[in-house]
């Protein structure tokens, strides 16, 4: 099983470029409306033109994406997603029947020929494979989940000496997988592995927080493929602080107050405890509000205060590490704070009104 860390978010909110460092890094597409930036059509994009479809796919069935690789004979190996076509639903069952075929080609022109199906299961989903070579060893990391309705998205990783396989499914699969109080909390998928200069081992991967409408780009590292977290005695940033075998305390809200007239949050924290290391204000709608943020596709302008919500902005924190404060814009209806105590834990605030009549 690999050991794998968990990076605080680093987020990157397209248009506001506000940066919050963390131990993941994370890119936000919420805030179309903040940006006041043009986008450029660069002169590589224009010299992109349409070609012949590499890989079409059977008749009956969707190709979605692909992961590349070349072997020692300078052949082209392609691992891609095929999904059976589910009438005007189009690929509406990449949840559910998506598997994962293998082709090879003599060069990047081709032609292509379907070596067979490296992945499929009637009870579980593959899509998204990304594949390299670490020494000797072809690793191939996907999104996997179970075919049945709501369950969610993980990420699993198989090995090879050969390309044409076998393969072999690592036995903790799914190796990252949704975690509650973590930046995985809705789900982990859409992986990509590679190893660093530091001969880690990484996977950036697409993840959603508990109760966020973003989607997150995160992190996790592992020293070793075959070390497991208990055995590398390994901790994710991102500890859970109502985990009932805990072996330290996390840090513990006192009091929680906003000043209208200021329009400033501030969080007193118990100095019995651990004190706060990293802080965060995200703006959100009002409490017990399950209304979605307007869309801004279509045509459809979305609405300012909205492009806002899940943003995640730093916070202030005393010298002593006890108080945390921000300032609420305006038209925010409402707020909570995001907190990483010394001991890392992770804890989040209560969704607070920052509106009158809320």
């Amino acid at each position: 099983m690999l050991g794998l860390d968990y990076l605080k978010p680093l987020r990157n909110f397209i248009g506001a470029v506000t940066m919050g460092l963390s131990l993941s890094v994370a890119t936000s597409a919420c805030a179309d409306e903040i940006s006041s930036l043009s986008i450029e059509e660069s002169s590589f994009c224009k010299s992109l033109v349409p070609g012949q479809y590499l890989l079409p796919a059977k008749e009956g069935w969707w190709n979605w994406g692909m992961a590349p690789i070349y072997d020692e004979a300078g052949k082209l190996h392609i691992f891609n997603s095929s999904i059976p076509y589910m009438g005007s639903r189009g690929m509406g069952y990449w949840q559910s029947k998506s598997i994962i075929n293998h082709y090879v080609a003599d060069s990047v022109e081709g032609p292509f020929e379907l070596v067979g199906t490296a992945f499929s299961s009637d009870t579980a989903t593959y899509h998204n494979p990304q594949i390299c070579k670490v020494g000797d060893t072809y690793v191939l990391v996907f999104l996997c989940k179970p075919a049945t309705s709501g369950s969610l998205q993980s990420i699993g990783m198989a090995t090879a000496n050969s390309l044409y396989g076998p393969w072999t499914e690592n036995p903790n699969n799914p190796i990252i997988k949704p975690v509650t109080g973590t930046s995985n909390a809705a789900h982990a998928s859409n992986p990509t592995f590679l190893v660093d200069r530091d001969g880690k081992f990484r996977i950036y991967y697409k993840s959603m927080s508990e109760g966020s409408n973003c989607r997150e780009i995160s992190l996790a590292i592992a020293a070793d493929l075959n070390t497991s977290l208990e055995a590398n005695n390994a901790r994710g940033p991102y500890l859970n602080p109502d985990y009932s075998n805990k072996k330290t305390i996390s840090a513990a809200i006192a009091e929680s107050t906003f000043q209208q007239s200021e329009r400033q949050a501030r969080l007193r924290i118990d100095p019995n405890g651990p004190a706060v290391r990293e802080a965060y204000v995200m703006y959100r709608c009002k409490p017990g509000s399950l209304e979605k943020k307007p869309e801004a596709r279509g045509g459809k302008k979305m609405d300012k205060d909205a492009a806002l919500y899940d943003v995640k902005l730093p916070a202030l924190i005393s010298a002593d590490g006890t108080v945390v404060s921000a300032q609420i814009p305006d038209g925010i209806p409402a707020y909570c704070f995001i907190l990483i105590d010394a001991n890392n834990f992770q804890t989040y605030s209560d969704v607070e009104a920052s509106n009158s009549g809320l």
